[in-house]
């Protein structure tokens, strides 16, 4: 099976954020616990550190559900950064439409 691929904005990001952005688990708990006891590979090897720096091309799984890091240029258009979103949403708006 090939992994989705999962675009960043960076050149890298660290481990337990990646797990979350690709919706490998949860919420960043469950990324710590999934780690912590072994349940994550990165590129086919057991890392249980939640810093650990990934780059383009690596591919990180929980259990047979694998992302794979991206950084190309599609990265601009998938891109979600909290940070920077429209703060006016209004999910009540969007429930009522």
């Amino acid at each position: 099976m090939q992994p989705e691929e999962v675009h960043i904005k960076d050149e890298t990001i660290k481990l337990g954020q990646f797990i979350k952005l690709a919706n490998l688990v949860e919420s960043g708990g469950a990324a710590k616990d999934a780690i912590a006891n072994g349940d994550v590979t990165v590129n086919g090897e057991v890392d249980t550190r939640r810093g650990k720096t990934l780059r383009d091309g690596d591919v990180v799984c929980i259990g047979e559900v694998c992302a794979q890091v991206s950084t190309g240029d599609a990265a601009d258009d998938d891109y979600f950064d909290e940070a920077t979103a429209n703060d006016d949403f209004d999910p009540e708006k969007w429930r009522n439409m």
